[in-house]
């Protein structure tokens, strides 16, 4: 029987997808897959395959635009900080300022409420101070 792990290697949509994650959220990204290794690892296959394989690997938007949109899309969920933070990160990681972010987050306060762009708000001053103190 073939191991979990054969497989994702001799996927190609995968292989696409995990270069495609490593590119924009780093060990971040890699580290939530990882988490859900023991409990769900069709779904990580899935997030790889799909998102970031097929959906994140297409060359009509940018890295950068479609981080801003996941960005916008999470503060607006308003409830998927965990997510929001590792695309924070990944906003950064492909250019994206963070003066960039925080216009980003208060756009959605207009159309999403202030709640959800005050959460975003708080995940963004996380993701800052994360990155300020790793730098230090």
């Amino acid at each position: 029987m073939m191991q979990t792990n054969e497989v994702f290697q001799a996927d190609t949509r995968f292989d696409r997808g995990l270069e495609k994650l490593r590119e924009i959220d780093g060990a971040a990204g890699e580290r939530v897959i990882a988490s859900l290794a023991d409990v769900a690892p069709d779904l990580a296959r899935y997030v790889i395959e799909f998102g970031f394989g097929d959906i994140y690997s297409r060359g009509i938007l940018s890295l950068k635009e479609r981080e801003i949109a996941t960005v916008a899309a999470l503060v607006a969920l308003g409830n998927a900080q965990p997510q929001l933070k590792v695309h924070i990160h990944g906003a950064l990681n492909v250019g994206c300022t963070r003066q960039e972010v925080m216009e980003i987050i208060m756009q959605m306060a207009v159309y999403a409420g202030f709640p959800a762009a005050l959460n975003g708000a708080f995940a963004a001053k996380e993701v800052f101070s994360e990155r300020d103190q790793s730098v230090a």
